[in-house]
């Protein structure tokens, strides 16, 4: 197969495991605490499939939301099978835990900065006594803070967690996730000691689109001239999903063209942000990327038929 015409396959790491993302299937292996391989299937509803997918920045805003709602599925499933059966995350408090996750994200990576980038603005108005004409620049000011601000707890955040021994093993994971598409996409064969001689890095990373995301956060609210801070507030959630969507074609565009040296150089940070949220995969981690990877083309076969 071409590489040029290969499908843009996609995934993330679970808890002990991989979830493995086509067009119209999905597999999540994970390992069991009894050492086997437990492998998960489903369709993907046809939103996929849909004309909406060629339709740019809207279809940004709506895949990325559907694929935040199978991660946390994703996520879900794979922490159920480490749980014994009365420790299992499901119904209301499943409901309860997805919405708090939500919120603190939204609040630590967007509104705190927000308010801190305010609150620069008026310390600098208040400091220097700018009047309304100059109000523009303080404005500019306390916009450049807020974003580096989001840029530094982005950064801070994944260092911070990565630290952690559990989601130590899940950035491996991430790791083995990025090695077995990277085979694929290579035409190379998918065992784990094959697997293994590959980058950790990929250009449609999940991290890759934060930290796009965030840059983009700078550029878009630093042109943003002075606001209440309610107004301010209120602008930084109702903009996230045009963010996205923009971040979104940007992710798709340099993916797209690798080939060329300017893109490989502008594409250079999200692949060095990904050294903080990858490690080096053992080979049993490989086996159960390459476990997903194989159930979900399976699964994509299955649905054609």
């Amino acid at each position: 197969m071409d590489k040029l015409n290969l499908p843009t396959y996609g995934g993330q790491a679970v808890i002990e495991g991989v979830m493995m993302r086509g067009k119209q299937s999905l597999a999540i292996a994970m390992r069991a605490p009894d050492d086997s391989i437990v492998i998960h299937k489903d369709k993907l509803g046809s939103l996929y499939r849909s004309q909406i997918v060629r339709i740019p920045i809207l279809r940004g805003m709506i895949l990325l939301w559907d694929a935040l709602g199978l991660g946390m599925r994703a996520l879900t499933i794979s922490a159920n099978t480490q749980s014994d059966e009365d420790e299992k995350i499901e119904g209301a408090t499943l409901i309860i835990t997805l919405v708090i996750s939500l919120a603190f994200a939204v609040g630590l990576f967007f509104l705190l900065p927000a308010s801190v980038g305010h609150f620069s603005e008026r310390i600098f108005v208040s400091l220097f006594n700018l009047d309304l004409s100059q109000a523009n620049t303080a404005a500019w000011i306390g916009n450049f803070i807020e974003g580096m601000i989001r840029l530094l707890i982005l950064v801070g955040y994944i260092w911070f967690i990565g630290r952690i021994p559990d989601i130590n093993r899940v950035f491996a994971y991430h790791g083995a996730e990025h090695k077995t598409i990277n085979a694929f996409e290579s035409g190379a064969e998918l065992t784990p000691e094959s697997v293994k001689q590959f980058s950790l890095e990929h250009p449609r990373c999940g991290t890759a689109f934060l930290l796009t995301l965030v840059l983009l956060s700078i550029l878009f609210f630093s042109l943003l001239g002075p606001m209440p801070l309610g107004l301010r507030l209120a602008s930084r959630i109702i903009m996230i999903p045009l963010l996205a969507g923009v971040a979104y074609e940007y992710i798709r565009w340099t993916s797209n063209h690798m080939g060329s040296s300017f893109v490989r150089w502008i594409v250079r940070p999200n692949l060095a942000l990904q050294r903080l949220t990858t490690r080096e995969p053992d080979l049993a981690m490989l086996e159960v990327s390459i476990a997903a990877f194989n159930a979900m083309r399976a699964g994509e076969e299955e649905v054609y038929l």
